[in-house]
């Protein structure tokens, strides 16, 4: 697409949600503009772990386009061009631990079993075959082959380098401040950089996407919930896995203010270990908590000992967008003709990017959804105030 031409679609947001959104619509000829005040996979992408998930989810509309989306991200990976093609891909599967009761976790694995997700409860003894350094208080271990693992910076600069191999444009530095309207439907957007005529606006802005929502003159309820990732220094082969232990389901469904944090732990393909997580609704308050690291370490070293010897390299963190009702907002925005909405994954939006874009494009393009849109859709009570 050349500078001069009217894209179809603008795109607000270079983060991994508007990379996804923005490579499926160019696969489907769609002329698309992706815009970013800072740059790509420069807001919550890259203070992410990069899980691609189906273990952590209730059975439900979120549960169904994980797995949708994981089926997706295998179609999506195929069209990134050749050059960029190295995201750092792992389909190394997920394991999931107590050490207490193990009950929860055995019912939590039926109700996914249900509803089609590859969920196989294992022993101990079995855990510690795929975990060997894994501590010996399990109780019980469930095994997700599907689970996976990518590097989220390079996949969503991947993905839109995909766009721009299609003739799309990504600028940087650009920063969107409201949509412009004629007779009641989306004209163009406003931005910093002037005015940009387009047919079209996709509000891909994360934990920003009520600002922008209230800019554009459509409020979401969107908000920031903030998540800390330890980083170790690189280690031979430790953690074979994507390994948690059975709270991390509790913590990523909760609406609670309250910091949470629940042991997730998984090597990189550089050696490192990353070690997560929590969850504190404290607006966009940036200072880091060392109460909240000591935290998330004394967690991990009772999953996995060895850590107690592992220097700490370093620690980061983000901010990640919720809906108060924990779905995504897929779909057009209904006061404002012309306006879409693509956010609120929280820490799930590497996984659901793949099926958040290709939905986008269906509900776009008018083409039957390959999910059920309307649990995401962005009328809904717990988004729009009423």
């Amino acid at each position: 697409m050349h500078r001069s031409a009217t894209p179809d679609v603008v795109v607000v947001g270079a983060g991994m949600v508007g990379a996804a959104c923005a490579e499926a619509l160019s696969a489907a000829g769609v002329r698309v503009l992706v815009i970013d005040r800072d740059g790509p996979a420069a807001g919550t992408t890259a203070s992410g772990e990069g899980n691609v998930l189906v273990s952590d989810k209730e059975p439900g509309p979120e549960l169904d386009l994980a797995v949708a989306s994981r089926a997706e991200w295998d179609v999506v990976r195929g069209r990134l061009p050749e050059q960029v093609a190295d995201i750092e891909w792992e389909a190394k599967g997920g394991v999931v631990v107590a050490t207490g009761d193990p009950e929860p976790l055995t019912a939590f694995a039926a109700k996914q079993q249900e509803a089609g997700v590859a969920a196989q409860v294992i022993t101990p003894a079995e855990v510690f075959d795929l975990e060997p350094l894994i501590t010996r208080r399990v109780t019980i271990g469930v095994h997700y082959p599907d689970d996976a693992q990518v590097q989220p910076v390079l996949a969503a600069t991947a993905l839109l380098a995909a766009v721009r191999e299609r003739g799309g444009e990504v600028r940087s530095g650009v920063t969107a401040l409201g949509v412009r309207q004629s007779r009641g439907r989306v004209v163009g957007v406003d931005t910093s950089d002037g005015d940009i005529a387009c047919g079209a606006v996709l509000n891909a802005c994360g934990p920003w996407a009520g600002a922008f929502g209230a800019a554009a003159g459509a409020p979401i309820e969107v908000l920031p919930r903030r998540g800390m990732i330890l980083v170790t220094a690189p280690l031979p082969e430790s953690v074979r896995h994507k390994v948690y232990d059975a709270d991390y389901v509790g913590a990523v469904g909760s609406g609670d203010a309250e910091l949470q944090t629940s042991t997730v732990v998984e090597s990189t393909g550089a050696g490192t270990v990353l070690i997560g997580s929590s969850r504190e609704r404290i607006g966009f308050d940036e200072a880091v908590r060392v109460r909240v690291l000591r935290e998330l370490a004394r967690k991990a070293v009772g999953l996995f000992p060895f850590l107690g010897d592992v220097p700490v390299m370093r620690a980061y963190g983000g901010f990640r967008p919720y809906a108060p009702d924990h779905l995504p907002v897929i779909g057009a925005d209904p006061r404002v003709v012309g306006l879409w909405h693509a956010t609120g994954h929280e820490g799930a939006g590497i996984g659901l990017a793949p099926s958040t874009g290709r939905l986008i494009t269906e509900l776009f393009l008018g083409l039957t959804p390959h999910v059920d849109p309307s649990p995401f859709r962005v009328d809904r009570p717990a988004v729009i105030a009423s």
